[in-house]
Order: C-alpha cells, then structure tokens, then sequence
C-alpha cells in the first residue's frame, strides 16, 4: 500500500484550488478517456493522442507476464547472467526493479554507458552462460545497437551460433525486429508501440528483465492496479491528481528543484523518476528539475527553490529495518526540513513490490503536472539535436562550440583548471542547479569524488546539483538541458576513453562515440547558450580520475 500526505505550507490553498478545478472539469475521466484537449492539443497532435496507451498497463499485464514466463520456462538451467543493453526508458525501470526486488535467477545487469573501459569490464560476464535483453523502443538506438554488435561478436566467439543468446525488446516493424528473426534470437518482444519510452516501466520494456531475472512479477502487478483503480477517482483519494497538484503548483511557487529523499530501500527509485519528470516536462523554457542521489545536507542547504520528497518506508517497515541496525537518515531530515518550512511530499510504502504502484502513480502526476504547467508530457523536442550533432562527429565534421557563456578547461594544466573552476562557479546565480555531466566510466572511487563534488559545489554556491553518467543522461535529464528554463549551469567531465574497443559492423569504436556524443552534446549546450565548462581527467592524473575531480572540488570549495 502507498500513502500520500502533501504539506504543502503556504501553497495549500493553491493545490486545493487546482484540485478542485481538476474535479470540476473532469479531469480524471478526461485522462483515461485519452482526451488530448487536457493538454491543450488536438487528437492529431504528434505523441499526444497517440501515446497513453500506459494508462492500461496494469490491466493488461497478464498477458505479458505469461509471455515473460514462458520464454523463461525455456532458457536453460545453466544461464547464470541476464544483461539489459538498454537505454534511458529502456533501462532504468528494470534497474529499479532489481535494485528494489530479490529475484531467485539468472543475475542481471544493466549495461547502459558506451565507455571502452565499462564495456571491458563487462567482458568478465560468461557470453555462453549469459542472455542478452537488446531494448530500443525505436529498434536505432545507437548505443543499444553498438553494445549489441559487440556482445554478438564475443558470444559468436565462445559458442559459435549466437542467436539463442540475445532476445529483443522492440515496437512492431522496427529494425530491431528485424534483425532478431535474421540472425535467430531466441525471442522477439514486440511492445505496445502507443506508450512512450520513459512511460514504459510496466510493459515488456520493464517486466521482463525483471522476470528473467526471477523477480515474482505478479505482487508489483498488482501494486500497479491497486495505484490505477485509485488514479480512476474524481475525489481527493485520487493519489495521481494529489501528487500531480503539488508539483505544479511548487514549480510555479519557483520551488522546481524536486529533491529526492529516500529509506535505503527506496534508492533507485529517484533516477527512474529523474528521467520521467526531467524528459516529459523539461521543455518550452519551463520544467521541473529532479534532484536524485544528492548527499544528505544540512537543513540550511537547501535553499528556497526546493519541494522535498520522501520515499520512504511505512512506520511499520521502518521499525523492522531499524531493527536490524538501519537508522532511516532521510526520513529524519525529511521531517526537520518540513519543520524548517519547506514543503514536502511523503510517499510511504509497505512492501517492495509496492514499487509497481509508485511507477503508475508517478506516470499520471507527471502527465497531470504537464497539463498544469502547459507542457506536452509525451514529446522530446529537443532531444535530436545531440543526436544530429554526434552523426556529425563520428563523420568527422566540425562541431562549432561556440556559444554564449562557454569555458573550458583542462585538468593536464591545474592552473588553467583551477582558473576556469572558479570563474565557472562565480556565474551560478540564485535559482540555478548545477548539473555534473561524467562522461566515465563511473567506478567507485570516481563516483565518490563526483558526490564529494556535488557537497562542494552546493556549499560554494548553494545551488542544487544533478549528477548524470554520459551518455546515458541524454536519454534521461538532456531533453531539460536543452528545453528546460535557462537555470542550468553544466559541468561535462570528459577523461581519454581508453582503451580501444572496435565497434563490430561499424568504422568507429567505442572511444570515438562516447567522446562524439561528449562533444555534440557540449556544442548543443552552447548552441541553446547554455553555461558550460568541459573540464579533462585522466587515468595518468595523480589519483586517476578520481583524484582530478577531487582536486576540483577542493577549488571549488576555495572558490566559495
């Protein structure tokens, strides 16, 4: 079970006002009637009227999981692996489902980054005992495709017909579909082409890994119904509408740093949320900014751009996880913020199956903030200039990066580094996030320097961060970096991207894409006059990479 309690302080009666006009309207009915005019367009209007097909998700699942079932019934007993080659909609729920749920099968791991030096590491997997999930809603995403031809390559070389291996997620017709019944894969999962990627958790895209990997399927199901038939109301026990409320009335009180806060169970869940709010109500110079993963500050950090929200566990649950020496920090500062006079959205949950009911819950108070805010919540406008701009690099062009407000730095040079930090953090204004863009490998000791950069920079600025791994943030947070208000300062830590990986079936290799996506995605920055700084790490740094960036936030926190 999920409860909602909203506090939203002096913005109370603002809420009630929107919840009231929502009643009268029929909003909710309009929602599951598909109606368009919600958000202002027409029936016609391009990923509108055509993309809420998630609404029926929960109903529909048996179907699905049955589906699930059987293609598990068939992989043998020895597969000891499930590897998801994925990307943002396509990856980030079934991480979330296996971060949350035990499973009682085959290990899964979700590769999401073209980094040489991640795709090396993943090499210790056995191809001859693994299965290979390739998910791309479109069946051309460049990432999942490369990731793909290069897995094919080392299972053909360790078992000689490959086929049986690999199973594709796709829309109907795609290539992808394609390209799973030329080359025999053991499956092909056709989605429901009528549901948008980042709205996808409780199709094929997110059930099925997570019951390949032997996660009970059928609670989180349910979890997922319970949430609908309650988002199906037209009074207040309708959750959706509740959370949506709050949202867009803290986005439009300038409170749209939506800062997650979560029991440890509840951890993963904030990147799925990060991309959902970021990619459906980043656009048109307005947009919520989630804040997922942030460290624990103190209650004066944060400043008045903030709604909080908790994930936490119920009473009860607390209790039990306490119990076993696990103090919820977060549910402690969630109540001391609120006391401090931020407003704050609890969400509380007894099980972790219940996560089936938060991806629902969440799905329709992000469509609802959208149509509050004026945003079309199933569009990506401007996500395909990155993608241009990469086609454009790994051809050899030029890319002109030029652009108001741009910097850049090296870390080879410390003194140029140091003067480009501090002049950098000197433009960050009140009322701006600064977003940490890591185009890394995003092992242990970077990912702790990058949140010890986070706690610099907000003590140096006091502005909130985001921390996003390339180029898997472009299919999450990049549609907010480019359509979003103008209140992003961006920081792209970039490194050698060695060692060379060739890309099979292609003339580039891993290196050369993850520094072209690197690289148009700082021009389409600059193109947008976006502030931004491309700073340089290296594993011959002192310290690796990680001791670079822990270099730079030490002049950042002088610079403060």
């Amino acid at each position: 079970m999920i409860e909602l309690d909203v506090r939203a302080g002096s913005a109370e009666p603002a809420v009630g006002r929107l919840l009231a006009r929502w009643r009268e309207s029929g909003a909710a009915e309009k929602l599951w009637a598909g109606n368009p005019g919600l958000w202002g367009g027409a029936s016609d209007t391009p990923e509108l009227g055509d993309r809420l097909g998630w609404l029926d998700l929960p109903r529909d699942a048996d179907a699905v999981v049955a589906e699930i079932g059987r293609i598990k019934s068939e992989i043998p007993f020895w597969v000891t692996d499930i590897v998801l080659l994925g990307m943002g909609g396509s990856s980030l729920a079934p991480e979330t489902m296996a971060t949350t749920l035990d499973g009682d099968g085959p290990h899964l791991t979700v590769l999401d980054t073209t980094h040489p030096s991640a795709v090396r590491a993943a090499e210790q997997l056995e191809p001859a005992r693994t299965v290979f999930l390739v998910a791309s809603k479109s069946g051309t995403t460049i990432e999942t495709l490369s990731l793909f031809r290069h897995f094919w390559s080392r299972t053909r070389e360790a078992v000689g017909e490959p086929g049986p291996h690999f199973i594709a997620l796709t829309d109907p017709g795609t290539p992808l579909v394609a390209l799973g019944r030329e080359r025999g894969f053991r499956a092909v999962i056709e989605t429901p082409p009528e549901v948008g990627g980042r709205f996808s958790a409780l199709s094929a895209f997110g059930l099925a890994p997570a019951g390949l990997s032997g996660i009970d399927l059928r609670p989180l199901v349910e979890s997922a119904e319970d949430a609908a038939g309650l988002c199906r109301a037209s009074g207040p026990e309708n959750v959706g509408l509740a959370l949506g409320a709050a949202l867009s009335v803290a986005a439009e009180a300038g409170r749209d740093k939506v800062t997650f806060l979560t029991s440890p169970r509840w951890r993963a869940f904030p990147d799925w949320a990060e991309q959902l709010i970021a990619e459906s109500l980043g656009k048109d110079g307005k947009g919520l900014v989630p804040i997922a993963g942030e460290p624990l500050l103190p209650v004066g950090a944060y400043g008045g751009d903030r709604v909080i929200v908790g994930l936490l566990d119920s009473d009860q649950a607390r209790e039990e996880a306490e119990r076993w020496g696990e103090p919820d920090t977060a549910a402690t500062l969630v109540e001391e913020l609120a006391a401090a006079g931020h407003p704050v959205i609890n969400l509380r949950m007894d099980e972790p199956s219940d996560v089936g009911g938060l991806f629902f819950l969440w799905e329709v108070a992000v469509a609802m903030a959208g149509a509050a805010l004026g945003v079309h919540p199933f569009n990506q406008p401007d996500v395909g200039l990155a993608k241009a701009l990469t086609a454009k690099a790994l051809a050899g062009e030029n890319l002109s990066e030029d652009g108001e407000g741009e910097y850049e730095g090296d870390s080879s040079e410390p003194e140029d580094a140091a003067r480009a930090l501090s002049e950098f953090m000197a433009l960050v204004e009140p009322g701006d996030y600064v977003a940490i863009q890591a185009f890394l490998p995003g092992g242990d000791d970077e990912s702790e320097a990058l949140q010890q950069l986070r706690t610099a920079v907000t003590g140096a600025t006091g502005a909130a961060t985001t921390l996003g791994y390339g180029p898997r943030f472009l299919h999450s947070t990049g549609q907010l970096h480019k359509g979003g208000a103008n209140n992003g300062v961006f920081l792209q830590i970039v490194d050698d991207a060695s060692p060379h990986v060739h890309v099979p079936e292609s003339d580039f290799t891993f290196g050369e894409l993850i520094s072209a996506q690197s690289r148009a995605d700082f021009a389409a920055l600059g193109q947008r006059s976006r502030r931004a700084l491309r700073l340089t790490v290296s594993e011959s740094d002192p310290g690796g990479a990680g001791g670079a960036i822990g270099r730079a936030a030490e002049v950042i926190s002088g610079s403060g």
